[in-house]
């Protein structure tokens, strides 16, 4: 996600020294991309969110293993939840939400997810989770440090501990179905050796 965050600050910083005032973008095209602007922050937080729904609600379709189901039906309620808040506190300061639309990034990891087979699912799922969480990780951090909006900052920061929790958890999810245990044979069943 860092490398992210440099790349679109890099190509920001280029593109502004490419430019004179008179061809400059207006400013708020520019704080709608900034990750520490409180548009651009909804707006990345909004798609992470969106991800994380509907990668999980994939993963209630697609996945046999009780884990992983557990942490599916977590990551709709808490993103679902971490939505609402936003969208509440945006409409406080007298923000327009911006509208659900996943980034082309975030789609591009879901369609990856669609596409692999069901003995792929909850790995696919794990890495996906484990990239989702990393990156949301990072732009809460970076908001609750550096943000221009301090309700947000304040909302940004009380959700750092859930994400970080969510990526724990992530990274400890099975990777498959493991095999039952072979059952005892009814030969050896009582036998002492």
């Amino acid at each position: 996600m860092k490398a992210l965050v440099l790349a679109i600050g890099a190509a920001a910083l280029s593109a502004a020294c490419a430019t004179n005032a008179d061809d400059a973008p207006p400013a708020s095209t520019a704080d709608a991309m900034s990750p520490t602007s409180a548009p651009g922050y909804l707006r990345m937080a909004a798609s992470s969110d969106m991800f994380e729904i509907e990668s999980s609600r994939l993963a209630l379709q697609q996945s046999q293993n009780p884990a992983v189901r557990q942490f599916a039906q977590m990551m709709i309620n808490d993103h679902t939840r971490t939505t609402n808040e936003a969208t509440a506190i945006a409409r406080q300061q007298g923000m327009n939400p911006p509208p659900p639309m996943m980034a082309p990034h975030h789609q591009q990891m879901l369609d990856e997810l669609r596409a692999a087979g069901p003995a792929n699912f909850d790995s696919a799922y794990k890495r996906a989770q484990i990239a989702a969480h990393q990156e949301a990780l990072n732009l809460h951090q970076g908001f609750a440090s550096g943000g221009d909006n301090e309700a947000l900052r304040g909302f940004a920061q009380r959700t750092v501990p859930a994400i970080q929790m969510h990526y724990q958890h992530a990274q400890s999810l099975p990777e498959s179905m493991a095999a039952p245990a072979p059952a005892p044979s009814p030969s050896t069943a009582g036998e002492r050796g």
